[in-house]
């Protein structure tokens, strides 16, 4: 598709510049918020993220309930270079809406987009500052840098079609756009995301996701979320807690509750999920070649070692020669 190609093509420039892997040791997942983190997967990692949830709506003025689950699969696999992810998005609700006259069961896909995300600019990338020998405080204090967010960007295509109960009878393939920007303050995290979806409809949608999250210790971690969103059609702001558990380097399991500050209508929503990483096929590669900071790296541990075998090698004659001085003359 166009969009994808014209992605890949930005990629590409982007990429001639030195940068480390994305690759982490323990698992980097989106859920068990809604926001997209800016860091892709890595380079060949395959990435499943999934879930169950149950809902309950009420609108006030249409006097309608609406009760249901849902799943969710996304998955996210690394290709091309470090910085590039692709990205299938897929949502099933299986629903039953009541008024005050009929009951209506209602089934397909709430969401089905696919698309592709690249980091631009990561503010540590190249950044290895030395620390100060001579200072505790000065180590530790704040340091303004640490605002300056990594930043990504989004491009992908909603699939769903006029069929379907959950969208609008001329809505076809459309537009989805998302600016990414992620801080990293120690044990907190900070993603927002920048959203224009549904565009080529009649009903665009702009919003946007912030998420902060804090991690308690190497297993858990826990999450406040925020999400708004606005268009001819309508508008609502909803509030996400949850908490997510490291099962090992690979897998994580998650639980949310969402819901809204309106009742046009009331939502409320309880998830728990699933997240598995295949990274099987990865190799830890630098990309920028020669010249780059792990060739630096390297060239500096070589240095090191041709040092230490050097002072061996002094200390072993030294000893040798302090053996010959005090040896008896006569004595072999």
């Amino acid at each position: 598709m166009k969009f994808v190609s014209t992605i890949f093509s930005i990629a590409s420039l982007l990429a001639a510049h030195a940068v480390t892997a994305q690759y982490t040791d323990q698992i980097n997942t989106n859920r068990p918020g809604r926001s997209m983190g800016a860091f892709a997967v890595g380079l060949s990692i395959f990435q499943v993220e999934t879930g169950l949830y149950g809902i309950k709506e009420e609108h006030s003025i249409l006097n309608t309930e609406t009760k249901g689950l849902g799943a969710e699969l996304a998955v996210r696999y690394g290709a091309f270079m470090e910085e590039l992810e692709f990205i299938a998005d897929l949502q099933y609700q299986v629903d039953q809406q009541e008024d005050m006259i009929y009951t209506y069961n209602r089934n397909d896909f709430r969401q089905a987009t696919i698309g592709a995300k690249y980091l631009v600019y990561d503010p540590d990338r190249g950044y290895d500052p030395e620390p100060n020998l001579y200072s505790w405080k000065a180590n530790h204090k704040f340091k303004w840098r640490k605002l300056i967010p990594a930043i990504a960007f989004y491009a992908g295509a909603n699939l769903i079609g006029g069929n379907n109960p959950y969208t609008f009878p001329e809505d076809h393939v459309s537009i989805k756009g998302m600016a990414i920007l992620q801080n990293h303050w120690g044990k907190w995290v900070w993603v927002n995301n920048i959203i224009a979806d549904k565009f080529l409809t009649d009903y665009p949608n702009f919003g946007y996701i912030s998420t902060l999250t804090r991690g308690f210790n190497e297993k858990w971690s826990g999450f406040v979320e925020f999400q708004g969103y606005k268009s001819d059609y309508y508008a609502d702001i909803v509030g996400r807690l949850g908490a997510a558990h490291l099962l090992n380097d690979v897998m994580q399991i998650d639980a949310s509750v969402t819901g809204n500050f309106k009742d046009t209508p009331s939502i409320l929503y309880a998830s728990v999920g699933f997240s598995w990483r295949f990274d099987a096929n990865y190799r830890d590669i630098v990309i920028g070649g020669k010249g780059s900071r792990e060739d630096e790296y390297n060239e500096e541990k070589k240095k090191e070692k041709e040092k230490k075998e050097k002072e061996r090698e002094e200390r072993k004659k030294k000893r040798e020669q302090r053996l010959d001085e005090v040896q008896p003359e006569g004595e072999n």
